[in-house]
């Protein structure tokens, strides 16, 4: 169901493809200029296949979260109010601790600030404790020089940029993006989740064959990354938990589908607006797509480009969550991409393609 523009009928057949084949429900959007071309959604909200996938249903991204924590950077870089390449101790003085003080805020965007894991920790209740999480890491030593090499700050990267922005504005991550993002938008995205939304929840469908156990470890590659190796086994039956939906975890408990995805990420494809809202400027988009670090992820195993923010293949930027959702941004192109989806594909067992099949048909469109 939903809308397609006729030069982009190839995802809407990719869609009914994926939902024949591998997925029980899943959305689909593709923005163009700011503005949607493709608006799709089908299947099932439950694994039981009894209540339909609606218009406005919503399930967790995962990883797919940390492209909008990332959003929230840069939109505060463009204001002048955080420097990039200013200490993270600028901002947070008990931070410089261990060796810490030469740590830039781009190196924690960058995945290289040598911070990728949370040793401490045992418990998934204990990422439930904000302050507690973000004292144990301005405690650590570095596991490496900062800025020299890269390992995937699979849930820390929520922590780092998220007190950097409360320590900047005042606000949790959640609050300045509901309302610096989210509203101005008209995107019904979500990190963490209220009550008043539960009725729409699809929950997250552990992959084939496996129960509710299945825990995120460290991702073969780019797409599909969970949660990663940490203190801490991160279970399907977690992420579907109310405590995780009221949580603040800012890399990996957003909420929403992928027209909201698509909406929000387009702004930085198009030149800092989306839907005539300007978030940031066209200059403010840049650091979005401009390299990092590259080379061997020393979590992820894999080579990998790294923005401030964002994974960079080729001339598109983006990321994708554990079990499957994704999007991409073209800034050439002007074009952003989003697949979001219930069942879980385990990439260590199946190959899953599936949002790189629903980006390879809007290419399809543009041609």
């Amino acid at each position: 169901m939903g809308f397609c523009d006729p030069r982009f009928d190839d995802v809407r057949a990719a869609l009914t493809a994926l939902l024949r084949k591998d997925d029980v429900g899943a959305s689909a959007a593709v923005y163009l200029d700011g503005e949607p071309v493709v608006d799709l959604w089908g299947g099932y909200a439950d694994a039981d296949r009894s209540v339909g996938w609606q218009r406005d249903t919503l399930t967790g991204v995962n990883s797919t979260t940390k492209n909008m924590t990332a959003l929230c950077a840069l939109i505060l870089a463009d204001r002048g109010e955080l420097d990039l390449s200013a200490p993270v101790a600028a901002y947070w003085p008990e931070f410089a601790a261990a060796g810490k003080e030469g740590v830039l805020v781009r190196h924690v965007l960058s995945h290289t600030a040598g911070l990728p894991d949370l040793p401490g920790l045992r418990t998934v209740e204990e990422l439930y404790d904000w302050q507690s999480v973000t004292a144990e890491l301005a405690s650590r030593a570095p596991a490496w020089e900062p800025g020299t090499a890269a390992g995937y700050h699979a849930l820390t990267f929520g922590f780092l940029v998220g007190e950097i922005v409360r320590r900047v504005t005042g606000r949790s991550l959640g609050a300045f993006f509901a309302e610096e993002v989210a509203e101005p938008l008209g995107a019904d995205f979500h990190l963490g989740l209220g009550a008043r939304h539960d009725h729409r929840l699809a929950p997250l469908i552990p992959p084939p064959s496996l129960t509710d156990e299945y825990a995120a470890s460290a991702p073969p590659g780019p797409e599909g990354t969970g949660p990663g190796p940490t203190g801490v086994a991160v279970r399907v039956k977690d992420a579907n938990s109310t405590a995780w939906r009221r949580a603040l975890l800012p890399a990996v408990n957003g909420f929403g589908n992928a027209r909201s995805v698509a909406l929000v990420q387009s702004v930085l494809a198009n030149g800092g607006s989306a839907g005539g809202v300007r978030l940031l400027s066209a200059r403010g988009c840049e650091p979005a797509w401009r390299e990092e670090f590259h080379g061997e992820d020393r979590v992820l195993g894999t080579p990998m480009t790294w923005t401030v923010g964002f994974g960079r293949f080729g001339t598109t930027f983006g990321w994708g969550g554990w079990g499957g959702s994704l999007v991409v941004s073209d800034p050439a192109s002007r074009m952003t991409v989003a697949y979001v989806m219930n069942q879980m594909i385990d990439r260590q067992r199946q190959q899953d393609d599936r949002g790189m099949e629903i980006v390879m048909a809007a290419y399809g469109g543009l041609r």
